[in-house]
């Protein structure tokens, strides 16, 4: 049994979170350093904000990392991307890969919240996952993550078969093989949470979070800050057998102007700061992509892969006559036809990495720059294939149209540059983000820049893109990209559970699709982070995640 505190009312809700806000404010306000004798409360800054602290809507980078530090799932990554236990301590697959038995940690427990207190500590079992992963899928709670479970066999009432057979044993049947459901696992989507607690918030659940994390929800002024504190009951320990997290709590402010929040963070109010932006990027760093020597010892720079894929798409969709992208060596002679160091360099301050190999994205492990050859910048060849394409020195090719949201206008411009001095005329269509998306979805772009991020570690996420199946609208196969050779590797590779064999396929569908070039592969992303000299363990990794159950505050900056 539990003990449900009563719904706050306005008032009690505007005292109570006053009260908390005036505490942590005090604190930070009366110490600048945090060592063992004090707080050690982390501070980063999110410009884009955050709708929803329920799993169910972790959709967006925004609200993922903050989804991280309070929930768990069954599985999880580590740095290297290698799936590791989180509440399922084991796991089992079936020979034909379609059954999933997990064995659940007996010692995991939800947190309790201010609105919310359990009697006694509340252990999480195997039917909190029945019900976390139903929830995912119901049409009355429409979350963005419901395509995660299509491989899951459903009952006639749209269940999942999802099974509890004890409290620690879960089984998860599929439909049919799909190798990279593991790795689905590991999305925030897949967290647990208590029915009780969801029950007795509902749609303020995401304003009053009950998870199993590492840190625990204690207070949220919208658009002003969110502190998470220590969750003392938390079921990890590092290698020395020392319970996790480090720090004491987390502070999230809510800075909408990126100026801004940078110079919150050169002037030591913030710890940690992702990404940067054109605004300040040659403050920080040269145009090497080096910290700039003032800073050595004051702010540390971390990088690594970002499972990220800038390219240009063509669409391959059969029917205009006169549409010189349907000829493969006119795409060819476009992705011959530009320098992608020199743009990295000049442009991006070499924040990523030349897309001079496949699609598959440096950093994944299907990434093998040495067998997969994409387009170095050869300005003859190119010249050549625009001959051979009936087009001599772009002689009667007629202006390509390039559709750009504003964001991306420096790195396209550039390109247009570069072609024109071979002949080819690009225009650039320069539309709103979200109108490019959506005609980019209804095939109404010929020529188009996207990107695209993993949404879980395994190759197929990229590859499925080109697979006939995938056409729109149900699927993302953005080009209308039809080859029944790589039609029949992605399906050979997905009877595959071990990992090496079915990366070979991987890399050999990436191979067909560079001869093929339906896409201009532009740069792999790079993740980047800058902490304060003091931040220590706080690490990085291909999916830019933010985990802190390492991390710790020293006492000098």
């Amino acid at each position: 049994m539990m003990r449900i505190n009563k719904k706050p009312s306005n008032f009690y809700f505007l005292l109570h979170h006053c009260t908390f806000f005036l505490i942590l404010f005090s604190i930070i306000a009366c110490s600048e350093r945090y060592d063992n004798r004090d707080k050690m409360i982390f501070r980063y800054n999110e410009s884009s904000g955050i709708s929803s602290l329920d799993p169910a809507y972790a959709s967006g980078q925004s609200t993922i990392w903050p989804c991280n530090l309070l929930y768990n799932g069954l599985v999880d990554l580590d740095d290297s991307l290698h799936i590791i236990p989180a509440i399922a301590k084991s796991w089992e697959i079936s020979e034909d890969g379609t059954v999933y038995t997990f064995t659940l940690r007996n010692d995991v427990f939800f947190h309790d919240n201010p609105f919310y207190t359990f009697k006694n500590k509340r252990k999480v079992v195997a039917k909190d996952f029945v019900y976390s992963f139903n929830r995912i899928v119901s049409p009355e709670v429409a979350s963005p993550g419901a395509w995660i479970f299509q491989q899951v066999k459903r009952d006639e009432n749209g269940q999942l078969d999802v099974k509890a057979l004890n409290d620690t044993t879960l089984q998860i049947k599929l439909n049919k093989i799909f190798p990279p459901f593991l790795g689905i696992l590991t999305m925030k989507y897949c967290s647990v949470v208590p029915q009780e607690a969801v029950e007795y918030f509902g749609k303020e659940f995401r304003r009053f979070p009950v998870g199993t994390g590492p840190f625990q929800f204690q207070l949220w002024e919208e658009g002003v800050k969110l502190v998470l504190r220590k969750n003392p009951y938390y079921f990890e320990k590092d290698d020395r057998g020392r319970p996790l997290p480090y720090l004491d709590a987390v502070a999230i402010t809510f800075i909408v102007d990126k100026q801004t929040g940078f110079m919150e963070f050169m002037k030591g109010s913030l710890d940690f700061m992702s990404g940067i932006d054109a605004s300040y990027k040659d403050a920080l760093l040269t145009k090497r992509g080096e910290l700039k020597p003032e800073f050595n010892g004051k702010i540390e720079m971390f990088t690594s892969p970002y499972l990220n894929t800038e390219y240009l798409g063509f669409v391959l969709k059969e029917g205009n006559v006169d549409n010189p992208l349907l000829d493969k060596k006119v795409r060819q002679a476009i992705n011959y036809g530009f320098d992608r160091a020199k743009m990295i360099r000049y442009l991006r301050n070499n924040i990523g990495y030349p897309g001079t190999s496949g699609f598959i994205p440096m950093g994944m492990q299907a990434f093998d720059s040495e067998k997969v050859k994409g387009y170095d910048y050869d300005q003859a060849k190119a010249l050549q294939l625009l001959a051979e394409a009936g087009y001599p020195n772009g002689k009667g090719l007629p202006e390509i149209s390039l559709a750009v949201s504003p964001t991306y206008l420096d790195l396209t411009q550039y390109i247009q540059h570069e072609l024109e001095q071979i002949g080819i005329k690009i225009k650039l269509d320069v539309q709103q983000a979200a109108q490019q998306r959506q005609m980019m979805r209804s095939y109404q772009l010929a020529f188009f820049r996207a990107s695209w991020i993993a949404d879980y570690p395994d190759a197929e996420n990229y590859l499925s893109l080109f697979y006939s199946k995938n056409l729109q609208p149900f699927g993302s196969n953005y080009t209308h990209y039809v080859n029944a050779d790589f039609d029949r590797l992605y399906e050979k590779s997905q009877s595959i559970i071990d990992d090496s064999l079915r990366n070979r396929y991987y890399t050999k569908m990436d191979s067909l699709l560079m001869a093929d070039a339906p896409v201009v592969v532009l740069f792999y992303d790079k993740a980047i982070r800058f902490t304060q000299a003091n931040v220590k363990q706080l690490g990085i990794n291909p999916v830019n995640m933010l985990n802190l159950k390492y991390t710790y505050l020293t006492d000098t900056k």
